[in-house]
């Protein structure tokens, strides 16, 4: 909210991704810029996806700058936790006049598995 509130809207997603990664900085949080995550498909690896943040080894954090979110970042933003075995992440878009943000949840979510990343 911090990022939103001091930048406002209309800047280029990098933008945003650096601001909130220097806030992320000032409260501490352990985390990796544009973290590069294996994708697989039946145990084969079929390619790699970078994340924009990884939070606290756990947390995935996708941000938009565009001016409304659509159905189809939700789904993506899904397919990720799914792909990755992440139980939540959040998606950001610093893009619209009022900051919005989706909790994302992985129905799929199995505490027990190999996560490779």
């Amino acid at each position: 909210m911090t990022v939103h509130s001091v930048l406002g809207n209309g800047f280029q997603e990098l933008i945003y991704q650096r601001a909130l990664a220097i806030e992320m900085e000032l409260i501490g949080l352990n985390f990796s810029r544009e973290f590069e995550m294996r994708v697989f498909y039946k145990n084969i690896e079929v390619g790699l996806r970078r994340v924009d943040f990884f939070v606290e080894n756990k947390i995935n954090i996708e941000i938009k700058a565009t001016t409304e979110l659509t159905n189809v970042n939700l789904a993506q933003g899904k397919n990720y936790l799914e792909a990755y075995n992440l139980e939540v992440g959040l998606l950001i878009n610093f893009g619209a006049n009022s900051l919005q943000w989706k909790r994302l949840f992985n129905n799929k979510f199995n505490p027990n598995s190999n996560r490779s990343i």
